[in-house]
This record gives structure tokens, sequence and C-alpha cells, in this order.
């Protein structure tokens, strides 16, 4: 039978030495040029593949590292996701996906444990889901990971990284209490989630620093389906002077509900959302709402899950966000 093509064929067809064909595979800077287009012609002549499983059994590095998310489109793993993988490219990782079903979050042991029969180098966990953390500590010992989830403290067997979602909060409250509005309700976000028990904890925070009582926050998910139903509630109700929601998706639900009831958003009542999603400045009108660095996150996550391999010191700082004002808020009448 046939048999594939070898580093050894690579060599004879180019006339150079094994050791010579790897320097090039790998990138070696001592190669002349005219040598290096010389091997990589004949990897092209014949077709040859680099045994993968091979080169990591002798070299100990796979050159991989595993990024297990979520497998809803939600905005900020979503985002986080495409921040990472290209962040990996950079460094020269190639990067192996398993997804996860929110309501499975138990299931991110099966996935670990497949990651670590492809000998990946580390991992990233994109699920800030509160069941997920006691699941990651065993496989810990085992590799460096590093979760993307907020209101995680330092100093366990993973490492957190996350943009401050309680300074977010803050931001966003803050912004509403500047402009003289006294009744701030909170539509939050699932509580199982912990950048939405950390939105939560901000809105609380900045009231009580104001000197003003939060209340009870209204139960959400993170659908415009759900901020459309609340905002039919409070139109029933009597709606609030301004709404800090969880995200801009459940401040999409409200400004429709609004809008159907005639109110007037800023004039009636003020609405900021979070994440600033692409579309957001064209709502109607167009939104507040706080932005996310996701750019920064996925290259911080990248360079803190490398240190963690090379066994180095590493920077657990929130990624601060920022605030975007638009036309949604207004002073208080």
């Amino acid at each position: 039978m046939h048999r594939p093509p070898a580093m050894s064929d690579v060599a004879h067809v180019a006339g150079v030495s094994h050791q010579t064909v790897s320097r090039v595979l790998n990138g070696h800077p001592s190669v002349r040029e005219a040598t290096r287009e010389r091997v990589l012609a004949a990897i092209v002549e014949l077709g040859y593949r680099r045994n993968t499983a091979a080169r990591t059994l002798v070299t100990r590095r796979s050159g991989t590292i595993g990024v297990v998310t979520l497998s809803e489109p939600e905005f900020g793993p979503t985002s986080t996701f495409i921040a990472v993988e290209s962040a990996a490219s950079e460094a020269g990782y190639y990067v192996s996906v398993a997804t996860l079903p929110p309501a499975q979050a138990e299931g991110v042991s099966r996935v670990l444990e497949h990651f670590l029969s492809q000998a990946v180098e580390g991992v990233i966990v994109i699920a800030p889901l509160a069941s997920v953390s006691d699941a990651l500590r065993p496989f810990a010992e085992q590799v460096p990971v590093v979760t993307i989830a907020a209101g995680t403290p330092a100093g366990q067997a993973f490492h957190p990284i996350s943009v401050d979602q309680v300074l977010g909060a803050r931001l966003a409250t803050r912004h509403l209490i500047e402009l003289g509005h006294r009744e701030v309700v909170h539509l939050a976000g699932p509580q199982d989630w912990l950048d939405a028990r950390e939105r939560t904890i901000g809105w609380r925070s900045e009231l009580a620093a104001a000197g003003l009582t939060a209340g009870d926050p209204i139960p959400g998910d993170w659908t415009a389906a759900r901020g459309y139903a609340v905002g039919r509630r409070l139109v029933a109700e009597g709606v609030p002077s301004a709404v800090f929601a969880a995200n801009d998706q459940l401040a999409l639900g409200l400004l429709r509900a609004f809008a159907e009831a005639r109110l007037s958003v800023p004039l009636d009542v003020s609405v900021v959302g979070f994440d600033d999603i692409a579309g957001a400045a064209n709502f109607i009108p167009p939104l507040t709402t706080v932005r996310q660095d996701f750019l920064t996150l996925g290259r911080r996550s990248i360079a803190m899950l490398l240190s963690a391999i090379a066994g180095e010191d590493l920077d657990h700082t929130p990624i601060p966000p920022s605030l975007v004002v638009r036309s949604s808020t207004a002073p208080a009448s």
C-alpha cells in the first residue's frame, strides 16, 4: 500500500537534511530564504502533511488551546469567543472549540476530558455560569485553565478574567442618577449568569451610594421578548422614571412596549442598556448603553493563559467598560 510522504522524502526532493526540513516547518530563523523556498516547494509537490501527534510527543507542545463556549448565540460570549480566537491566532496557536448548552453546564467535565486527550496546552472557558466553576477545579490541576467570568475571585485553581460588570452597572446607574432620576428600576438578566449577578450588584451599590432605595429587580432573561413583556406590564402598572436593562435586547423590547403605549423615551422614561450591540445606535431612540471591550478581553485572556503555561505571575485586574451616551436618556421631568 502506498504510504504518505514523510519528512525524509521532503528532505530528499529538496536536497537538504532532515533537520533543515524540521527547521523550516518550525519557522526557525537560521534557514536561508532560498533553502526555505526549496523545502516548501517540495512539501507542495509531495503533498506532505505534518504529523502533529508525533510532534506533540517529541516537543510536549501541541500548539493548540481548547476553548469552551456556550452554544446559544448570546452577544457577550459570542463576541468574546471571536476575540479569543483572533488573539490565539496572533500568538501562533490553533483553537479546538467545544460548545456547551447552558442547561447542561455539568457537561464541561466531559469537554475538558476530551481536550486533555488532545494534549491541549491550556483551556479557556467562556461560560459565565455559576454551575461551571466547581466542575473546573479537578482539571485545573492538570492543565492551565482561564475562565472568562465576572465575580470570580483570584486564587482559585483556575485563573479568572473579565470585563468589570459591577463597574459597568454603576456607570449606567450613576448616569441616570446624575440626570436627576430617583427611581431607577433594574430589569435583570438571569441570575444563574455571573455577569447578570454582577450587574445587579453594581446597580444596588450605586443607588446605595446616592442614598436611594433599590427595591427588587425585575426578573428577566436576555431576550427582547422578555423586555417587551415587562414594558407592557410597566405601562399598565405605572412607568418608572428610568429603567436600567441588563442587556440591549431587553432594552429593545422595552422601547417597543413604550412606543406602542405612545410614551416618549426619554421624556417620559429614560432607558439604559448594556453591551452596545451592533445596531444599538439605530434603535428608536438611539440607545444609551455600556460598551464592553471584547478585543482587549480576548487578548488579555490569551496572555493570561500563556503566562499560566509558562508559570509566570498573572494579572487578574478586570477590564473597565465605558458608558456610551445617546438619546434614550434625558434629565428627569
